[in-house]
Parts: C-alpha cells; sequence; structure tokens
C-alpha cells in the first residue's frame, strides 16, 4: 500500500467561514479515525467557543495560543504568545502521529503589522516547516492575508469573499455562530 501524500488545505479572505471550514474537515478526519490536533494562533484561553467544547466531545483537544486581538494587549505580550505558539506548532509540524494538524488564524498572525513578528513567528520558518512536515500530514492553515508563500505552497486554496454580513446592520456576534 503507498504512503498517503498529506495535503495543505489554506483557507483565506476577508468573508467569515474560515474556521468553520477547517472544522468542516475537523469533523470529517475524526469520522475517518485519524488523529487531529487543532491550534488556534489569536483566540484566547481564557475565552470559551463552541468549535472547542464540541471537539472536547469529540475527544480533540484545540489549543487556543492566542490573547485576543492585537489592541486587546501590549505588543510584546502578542509577541510573547506567538513566540510560545510557534514553538508548539514546530513541535505539532514534526509529528509523525498526527493524521491533519489545524492551524486556525495562522494567516491572521503573520500578517500582523502594528508590531513586528516575524522574529518570533519567521514567515521563511514556517514556510520551510510546512515543506518538511511528515508526507502522510493533512495541513489545514486558516485566516485573512494569507502570505503568498503559503498560497504557493498549498495544495488547494479557498479564498471566502465578504459579501454580505450581518455585522453591517448592527449585530454583534452571535453566540453558537461566532463563538
Amino acid at each position: 500500500m503507498a504512503v498517503r501524500r498529506g495535503l495543505f488545505l489554506l483557507y483565506t479572505g476577508d468573508g467569515k467561514g474560515k474556521t468553520t471550514a477547517s472544522l468542516g474537515v475537523t469533523l470529517r478526519a475524526i469520522g475517518r479515525g485519524l488523529h487531529v490536533e487543532y491550534l488556534q494562533f489569536i483566540k484566547n484561553p481564557q475565552r470559551t467557543y463552541g468549535e472547542q467544547l464540541a471537539l472536547q466531545k469529540l475527544g480533540v483537544d484545540m489549543k487556543q495560543m492566542g490573547i485576543g486581538f492585537t489592541w486587546t494587549k501590549t505588543p510584546e505580550e502578542h509577541r510573547e504568545a506567538l513566540q510560545k505558539a510557534w514553538a508548539i506548532t514546530k513541535e505539532k509540524l514534526a509529528d509523525e502521529s498526527i493524521d491533519l494538524l489545524v492551524l486556525d488564524e495562522l494567516n491572521n498572525a503573520l500578517a500582523i503589522s502594528k508590531f513586528p513578528v516575524d522574529d518570533v513567528l519567521p514567515l521563511a520558518e514556517v514556510v520551510e516547516a510546512i515543506r518538511n512536515r511528515p508526507a502522510s500530514m493533512h495541513l489545514v492553515v486558516t485566516g485573512r492575508s494569507a502570505k503568498q508563500e503559503l498560497i504557493d505552497l498549498a495544495d488547494l486554496v479557498s479564498t471566502i469573499d465578504a459579501t454580505k454580513h450581518y455585522y453591517e446592520e448592527g449585530i454583534p456576534a452571535v453566540k453558537g455562530l461566532e463563538f
């Protein structure tokens, strides 16, 4: 039997649904008995999220490694969180026991421009780690503003556009829909 080739799926764009798309892939993988790891780069572990609660019920550990939006903490706090997140991610990208690794909001983290991040989350290192992941590992990366280097490396790129959103009508984030 041939070794399965791991695919790299990238979901980007300004529309809502990138994390949701990654969760759909995650559900399929769990249903097929694959070992799934799910890491979130921006979301804060001090909060609870519906997807986290659901995946816990399915036996998947979802780790929030961020500290929230860039305007909620100091640049140094964000940089420290990103550095720790990248250290964990490198370990996961080298773990041959993982069938599917999801790096939710990695694109957002790489696109931060309010303060320097390349020394704590180096794009060249991210690209190299993705290239060198175990041959059978599937990878999903989500988030707005995907770097061209990741787009070029991906096997599938889906761009989710923002055509219309109820936020524009003043409706805030809805429990069960956004978190």
